[in-house]
Parts: C-alpha cells; sequence; structure tokens
C-alpha cells in the first residue's frame, strides 16, 4: 500500500482556462475517493499505520479545502453565469441542472462530515475503522455527480460561456484561493 497512498500529481492547468480546472479537480477528486476505498482494507490489515495516518491527512486536506472550493467556484461563479447565459425554456432546464447539483453537494457536504471524524481519528491514531457504507455512498455519490457534470454541465459551458465570463470566472476561482492562503 505505501505506493499508494497518499500522493497524486495531476497535470497543472490554470485559472485562464476554468473549465478545465473544474474538470481536472474531478480527476483529483476521483483519486481521493480511489485512495479513501483502498484505505479500508488497509486499516482491516495494518491498522492505523504511518501510511493509513499520511493518506487520512490528505483525503482530509483535499475535501477540507479543494473540494469545497470546487463547490463555491460552481455555485458562486459557474452556475449563476451559466443562468445569465440563457433564456427562454432553456433557462428551466438549466435551473433545475444546476439545483439538483447544488443538492448532490449539500448531500456530499453532509456525507464528508460523518465521514471526517473517521478519518481524523485514522490519522490520529486513536481508531482504526472507517464505515465501509459510507465510504461507498460517498464515493458512489461523486461519480454520479461528476459524470453529470461532465456530460452535462461543463460542455453546455464551453458552449454559452464567452471568453470575458470565463475569464470573469477563472479571476473569481483564483482570488477565493488566495484568500484561503493569506489566513
Amino acid at each position: 500500500m505505501t505506493n499508494a497512498i497518499p500522493g497524486h500529481s495531476a497535470p497543472a492547468v490554470g485559472f485562464e482556462v476554468p473549465l478545465e480546472m473544474l474538470a481536472a479537480c474531478h480527476g483529483r477528486v476521483q483519486h481521493q475517493c480511489a485512495t479513501l476505498q483502498r484505505l479500508l482494507p488497509h486499516l482491516q490489515h495494518h491498522g492505523a499505520d504511518r501510511d493509513a495516518q499520511e493518506a487520512a491527512r490528505a483525503i482530509m486536506r483535499y475535501f477540507d479545502s479543494a473540494a469545497r472550493h470546487h463547490h463555491e467556484d460552481e455555485e458562486h461563479d459557474l452556475f449563476p453565469a451559466l443562468l445569465e447565459s440563457m433564456a427562454g425554456s432553456d433557462a428551466v432546464c438549466l435551473r433545475e441542472l444546476t439545483a439538483s447539483l447544488c443538492g448532490d453537494h449539500r448531500k456530499l457536504e453532509q456525507l464528508w462530515g460523518a465521514l471526517r471524524p473517521q478519518l481524523l481519528s485514522v490519522s490520529e491514531t486513536t481508531g482504526h475503522i472507517v464505515d465501509a457504507a459510507l465510504v461507498s455512498s460517498f464515493v458512489e455519490r461523486y461519480e454520479a455527480h461528476i459524470r453529470r457534470e461532465e456530460g452535462e454541465l461543463l460542455p453546455m459551458a464551453a458552449r454559452l460561456l464567452g471568453e470575458t465570463e470565463l475569464d470573469r470566472i477563472g479571476v473569481a476561482m483564483r482570488r477565493r484561493r488566495t484568500r484561503v492562503a493569506e489566513r
């Protein structure tokens, strides 16, 4: 398991291409979900050893910050820009899609809220049990959510949003992360 946890390197994309950055984030979410799934059997065989602790910390670090920023990028910048770009019956469809994706975000945050304390106990070696059903629910919901965003939302955004609006979204994404780094 040593090679499987906790790191990940992904191709770098910048804020100047916000849709590509959002898509790259999906790959990192999937990587962290895979690490989370590998952590379960590792804990059964090795307990909360150093590899398990490092994996738990990396997963928490990712979902506490980058995944949260990703949801904010979509809800505060991308979704409103898309809604402003549409009119008529298409806007109704887009409103339903973005409302559904926001609902997914809330459910994912709820699942993360239940999963995080278990990972924290692994990272601190005070526990070595992570609820497999909770992990499965979290991972499955994220996978379905990503499929929907990549299959519907991002292609629609690429088609409907102009360079000026994409630049504005990229600046907002950068600003969101810069504020956090300054704290």
